[in-house]
């Protein structure tokens, strides 16, 4: 955000969480992008503060993590001292929760797999309409197909993307079997290590697909430790979550850090991605 919508945001945060009675003399700002995450003191509470058009998302996200964590999911979970939902103040959508201090080193592949495969257990263990990795795809696709909506990306790039996206997306589906509610970005800064054992955050993410999806997010050797893991399927699915990456940094608004960077070297991620998928990669 930028500093005067910044500046609106803590102060809705802040105000929101003194009004439902938790102390906030402070706010500290975890992350700044499309969103905030702020942690406000002495309460010690982790506010998420959206604007009012990611309203949906918001609920969405507070829905899921209060189902996943009836059935004792490893996540991260809403603040317990407040009623579970989403504020709205100030053209912002406010939601509270458990605040967790990181600690230890970073997780092991094996660790992360086994956490994995808790998650996926809980996911199977709830009902939620969701949308398939395949919407996404299709979100993706209208950027890149659209000079307007990504006027900087050169036109050999732009069918390059394209003709990946289509043909990975439709790759997938054929071989998907038994697709299930995934957590959709669960990559390692989505994943805390904290004095609970690991704990998935930004649930907002949550859509349908092949358990390969959510692996491919993860570092390379942690799809090596889940048991019954599609490798070949896992390549394709590591290269098309390269092809969204690049698809979003060409986006006429993105606002990256580094975006220029981003843009040329996602291409070559995604071209590094399709090699390791050997012949056949695509339809």
């Amino acid at each position: 955000m930028e500093p005067s919508e910044l500046h609106r945001a803590v102060a809705a945060g802040r105000a929101t969480a003194s009004e439902l009675g938790l102390q906030a003399d402070d706010a500290i700002v975890v992350h700044n992008s499309d969103r905030v995450v702020l942690r406000l003191v002495p309460c010690d509470v982790l506010v998420r503060v959206a604007p009012l058009g990611h309203l949906a998302d918001s609920e969405f996200e507070v829905e899921v993590a209060r189902r996943l964590t009836d059935v004792g999911a490893p996540v991260a979970e809403l603040e317990r001292r407040v009623e579970p939902r989403v504020h709205v103040r100030d053209a912002f959508a406010i939601s509270l929760w458990t605040y967790y201090e990181p600690v230890g080193p970073q997780i092991a592949p094996a660790d992360y797999a086994h956490v994995f495969l808790r998650h996926h257990a809980a996911l199977r263990r709830i009902d939620l309409d969701a949308p398939h990795v395949t919407d996404r795809v299709a979100v993706a696709l209208r950027e890149v197909d659209d000079p307007e909506r990504s006027p900087e990306l050169p036109v050999s790039d732009r069918a390059f993307l394209s003709d990946t996206l289509s043909g990975l997306s439709a790759a997938i589906s054929s071989a998907e079997v038994g697709g299930q509610l995934l957590h959709g970005e669960p990559h390692p800064g989505n994943l805390l290590n904290t004095r609970r054992g690991p704990l998935f955050v930004d649930l907002a993410t949550c859509c349908r697909g092949p358990v390969e999806f959510d692996l491919a997010h993860a570092p390379e050797e942690v799809g090596q430790h889940y048991a019954g893991a599609d490798q070949d399927l896992l390549h394709r699915c590591r290269a098309l979550n390269w092809a969204l990456f690049s698809a979003w940094r060409w986006r006429r608004d993105d606002q990256m850090p580094d975006r220029d960077h981003w843009r040329g070297e996602g291409l070559n991620r995604v071209r590094a991605a399709l090699d390791r998928c050997g012949p056949g990669r695509l339809p």
